[in-house]
C-alpha cells in the first residue's frame, strides 16, 4: 500500500502561489493553504486544499512550509510572531541576494531551515516539463524534501549560499528583459512604417535565435577565460555603426532611451582602448 505524501503548507496565494499549491494538490500531497484575503483561498479548497484561519495554523499544519509573496518584506512581516521551530522554510519570493542571506539568518534564529528559490516560470508552466526551480541554502532540509518540491518543477540545486538562487534568479530575467527591451524596440521601429509586428515576427525570431545560439556560449568562454580579441565583429566596428541605430530611431519617432546607454558604453570602451576586443569586453567594463 502506498504510503501517504508529506502535508505541505503554502502562503500567498497570488498567480504563482495558487499555481503551486495547485501542482501540489494535483500529486497527491495534503496542502493547506493561507492568504491575507481568505476569499483566495475559495479555488483551491474547491481542489481540496485545506484553509487556514491565521498564518500559525498553516505553518503548523506541515513540516514544510513554501511561502510566495509580492515582496520579501511581506516574509518577515506574515512570520513575525509565528513560531517556526522543526519547520523547513523555501521561500520563493521573487527578492534580492542579500534578502535571501538576511532572512536564512532569521529563519536559523527562529529555529528554522531556511531554503530560498528563484522560479524559472510563469503560473501557467508550473508542473510541466518547461519549468525550473532554482534553490540554495540549507541543502540537508533540501534533499528531504527534493521529492515533493519536484511536483511543482525541475529543481536545480545552486549552492549552500543562501543568496545564490536569487543570483541566478536576477541574472536570468536580466537576459529576458535586455531580449524584451531589444524586441520592443525593433517593432516599435519597424511599425513607424506601418509594416504589421505579426509579419515581422517571424524573421526578428529566427534571428534572434541564430544571435542567441552562437553570442551565449561564445561569450561565456571569453569571458571566463578574459581573452576578448574577436574575428567576428570588434567594438571599434560596432561604435562606429551604432550611431545608424540613433540617428534611426530620431528620424522615424522612435524614442532612443533603451539604446542610448550603449551607445555611451560602446563610447567609452573605444576611449579606453579597447576597439579591437569582441562585444565580450563589455562585462568587464560594467564592473564596477
Amino acid at each position: 500500500m502506498p504510503q501517504p505524501l508529506p502535508p505541505v503548507s503554502v502562503l500567498g496565494l497570488g498567480m504563482m502561489g495558487s499555481a503551486l499549491a495547485a501542482a501540489l494538490l494535483k500529486a497527491g500531497h495534503p496542502v493547506t493553504v493561507w492568504n491575507r484575503s481568505a476569499a483566495k483561498t475559495g479555488p483551491l479548497v474547491a481542489q481540496g486544499a485545506t484553509p487556514a484561519e491565521t498564518v500559525t495554523d498553516a505553518v503548523a499544519a506541515s513540516p514544510l512550509v513554501i511561502v510566495c509573496f509580492t515582496t520579501n518584506d511581506n516574509v518577515t512581516d506574515a512570520l513575525a510572531t509565528v513560531d517556526l521551530t522543526g519547520r523547513t522554510l523555501v521561500n520563493l519570493t521573487n527578492g534580492t541576494p542579500a534578502q535571501a542571506r538576511a532572512l536564512a539568518s532569521w529563519a536559523e534564529k527562529q529555529g528554522s531551515a531556511y531554503v530560498d528559490g528563484g522560479i524559472m516560470a510563469v503560473p501557467q508552466m508550473i508542473a510541466t516539463p518547461a519549468a525550473y526551480i532554482l534553490y540554495s541554502g540549507d541543502e540537508q532540509a533540501y534533499e528531504t524534501h527534493r521529492p515533493t518540491l519536484a511536483a511543482l518543477a525541475g529543481t536545480r540545486w545552486v549552492g549552500t549560499d543562501p543568496g545564490r538562487a536569487a543570483l541566478y534568479d536576477l541574472a536570468l530575467l536580466t537576459g529576458m528583459y535586455g531580449m524584451i527591451m531589444g524586441v520592443a524596440q525593433a517593432y516599435a521601429l519597424i511599425r513607424t512604417e506601418n509594416i504589421p509586428a505579426t509579419d515581422f515576427a517571424e524573421p526578428l525570431h529566427a534571428w534572434l535565435s541564430a544571435m542567441l545560439n552562437g553570442v551565449v556560449p561564445g561569450m561565456a568562454e571569453a569571458v571566463d577565460s578574459g581573452q576578448h580579441l574577436t574575428d567576428v565583429s570588434s567594438l571599434g566596428i560596432n561604435q562606429a555603426a551604432f550611431a545608424n541605430f540613433i540617428d534611426t530611431y530620431d528620424d522615424q519617432g522612435v524614442s532612443p532611451e533603451l539604446f542610448v546607454p550603449f551607445q555611451k558604453l560602446l563610447d567609452r570602451s573605444v576611449a579606453e582602448g579597447h576597439a579591437a576586443d569582441g562585444l565580450s569586453r563589455l562585462v568587464e567594463l560594467l564592473k564596477k
